[in-house]
Parts: structure tokens; sequence; C-alpha cells
């Protein structure tokens, strides 16, 4: 379903127990790589979403700025590598040619949001940008590439897949809001979100 230009939503794409597989396999990066807390750019204040990142680059925030780096900001470790059914779930929905380089891993607690933004920090913007939904239901909004657009929102449940390229690969989009309660997969209330990006040019 084409949700904006070229932006293309598979709801329910993943079964029950294909997000039980992937909810465990997400688990062990996390028991590697463990969540941390970002922070703004020059504020320095705390987003209300916390992260990590699996594969050979990962994306951080903190006070001097958001960039992609090999290694978990606070243990310094390598990212774990990403697990083969991210790969597989990019073969099958990116249409690229080329693979991931970065999994975000973004942890939204009930009470967390995601302001709209663009994902503008990579080199290249010629591959997509494929997100998959785990857990709780979240308000996710979509615009145009500039901030004043109109926006459109769609609700995101666990085992969705939602790909931003072409046209939409620098819409401004975000998460108004988490529907606590929603899902029973993570055995508490809130949300994983799986993003999955190329980073440099091919």
């Amino acid at each position: 379903m084409e949700i904006a230009p070229d932006a293309l939503w598979w709801p329910g794409r993943l079964d029950r127990p294909a997000q039980e597989a992937l909810v465990e396999e997400v688990r062990e990066v996390l028991r590697a790589a463990p969540l941390f807390q970002p922070a703004m750019p020059r504020t320095g204040k705390p987003l209300s979403v916390r992260m990590s990142n699996c594969g050979p680059l990962g994306w951080v925030a903190d006070a001097s700025g958001y960039r992609y780096q090999p290694f978990h900001p606070e243990t310094r470790e390598p990212w774990p590598p990403m697990p083969e059914t991210l790969l597989r779930l990019w073969a099958d929905f990116s249409g690229s040619a080329v693979p991931p380089e970065a999994c975000l891993v973004n942890w939204y607690a009930p009470d967390a949001r995601m302001g709209l933004h663009q994902d503008r920090d990579e080199a290249d913007f010629s591959a997509p940008v494929l997100s998959v939904s785990l857990g709780d239901t979240a308000v996710f909004r979509i615009g145009g590439e500039a901030r004043t657009d109109s926006t459109r929102s769609i609700r995101l449940e666990s085992g969705d897949v939602l790909r931003l390229g072409g046209r939409s690969r620098l819409a401004f989009h975000g998460v108004d809001r988490i529907l606590p309660g929603t899902s029973t997969l993570l055995g508490v209330e809130g949300r994983i979100n799986l993003t999955l990006r190329r980073v440099t040019a091919p």
C-alpha cells in the first residue's frame, strides 16, 4: 500500500511466530549492545527514545551532533552483526541491490515519541529506509520534503513493514504517540522499531 509517493506499507507482513523469533534476535543484539540514551546536539537534551544498533555502523546522537560510527558510544565495543532475518527482509522489501550497513533499534516506552524529522545523515539517498515494527501500535505521521507540507497519519502495528524510498526518501516523518496495551508481543508496554539504512555510497 502506498501511503505517500514511493512510501510503501505492508501491514501485518510478519506473523506472530516470525515476530517472536525476531524479538529474540533483537534481545541478543541488546545483550551485546545495551540501549543507550541519545541526546540532542548542542542542547544535550535527552531524546525520549532509547536506542542501540547492529551492523557495521550505528547511528548515535549527542551534544556534538548526529553521526554514524562503528562502535557503541558507552561500551566502545563494535556493534553486533545484523541478524540474517533483517538482511532477508531488506532483500525482500527494500528494492535495493546494495546491503544495509546500519540497523537502528529504537525502544519507545509508552510515553515516548519522535518529532517530525528527515533521515539525511547518510552519504547517499539512493537506497531506501526500511522499518519494522514490533510491540505496541505507533501513530506514525508522514509528510513531504518540506516541514510545512501536509501530513498523513497511519497506525503502525506489530509486524508491519514500511519502506521510505524514491520521492519519500527525504520525507519528514515521526511518531506522535504510542498506544499502550495494543500488543502482547514484548510482555511489557512499549514498541521496538528497527530501521535499516544504507549509510555510504555504493
